[in-house]
């Protein structure tokens, strides 16, 4: 008797809430209008093309890519051929990717990675791994045994993990030097800064000024090598400290606001929510937090 199932889901006991979700998809009625999930997406297209809309940006895609989104990040497929694959959907509390960095290293490549594209090209060695997991992740939820919980998520930590180092990868063959192009090198310096001022700088002047460079030329280098703009890498960047911090500790946001760069803890918040599309009181109730370590 063929398998017709199209998705299984899994529940958390304790809230009633989306723990894990597999879907598989025949069309883009799943994906064609805007997303902002309090959970985890991992979207793989089988077969067919299109385009992304995701933060700030837009991008093309094609068969064999896998997607990553986080929580309340915002993202849309349109296309005019049938979309096909397999999504996989989680919330933090059944998985978080910041408190298993160490495990999973995804955090910064696969997701909340605001210098790259939110995808990955899936290779056939990749694929069949992927495949494999998915099978597994399949049959568990089928199965309501013993440490079913522990070992899905052994089998997603798999999942990721392989995607990351794809992605890695990817990246490493991007960054090989180009002796005729020394923007790529301008970008790594702006990388840098971000990375160490974020926190304190938050406009795009301050980092024209570290780098020596006009505003106007950093800007254009930006847009055509991130195709973002400076002001809008900030931000994400902030935001996605922001999330961080409203999961994994316990502070009131008035110390998060302060810690990143605002007096104002209305002003964060209005800050967060433009960018977030909610704000980080519902962010913390709706994601939740480690409770773990409560």
């Amino acid at each position: 008797m063929a398998d017709i199932q199209n998705a299984f889901t899994l529940i958390d006991p304790m809230n009633g809430n989306l723990a894990l979700k597999l879907i598989w998809f025949e069309d883009n009625s799943h994906f064609d209008h805007l997303q902002r999930n309090n959970y985890f997406s991992v979207i793989w297209i089988k077969e067919g093309s299109g385009k992304l809309k995701s933060d700030y940006s837009e991008y093309t895609f094609d068969e064999d890519t896998l997607l990553a989104f986080t929580p309340y990040q915002p993202f849309m497929l349109s296309s005019d051929k049938k979309l096909g694959g397999v999504a996989i959907q989680f919330h933090p509390d059944f998985f978080c990717i910041h408190k298993h960095h160490k495990e999973v290293s995804c955090s910064g490549i696969l997701f909340d990675n605001i210098y790259h594209p939110p995808y990955v090209k899936v290779d056939a060695i990749s694929a069949g791994t992927f495949n494999i997991m998915i099978n597994q992740i399949k049959a568990e939820m089928r199965n309501n045994a013993l440490a079913q919980y522990e070992i899905l998520v052994s089998y997603l930590k798999i999942f990721l993990i392989t995607a990351s180092r794809l992605k890695s990868e990817q990246q490493t063959i991007e960054r090989l030097p180009d002796n005729e192009n020394k923007e790529p090198y301008i970008l790594h310096d702006l990388k840098e800064a971000i990375e160490a001022h974020f926190k304190t700088k938050h406009s795009a002047s301050d980092y024209a000024n570290m780098l020596n460079i006009s505003a106007k030329a950093l800007a254009r280098i930006t847009k055509t090598h991130f195709n973002k703009t400076i002001s809008n890498l900030i931000a994400e960047r902030i935001v996605i400290e922001a999330k961080r911090e409203l999961y994994l500790t316990h502070k009131p946001i008035k110390e998060i606001a302060y810690e990143l760069g605002y007096e104002d803890e209305y002003y964060f918040s209005r800050f967060f929510k433009t960018n977030a599309d909610v704000s980080p009181q519902l962010y913390r109730d709706t994601v939740g937090y480690d409770r773990a370590s409560a």
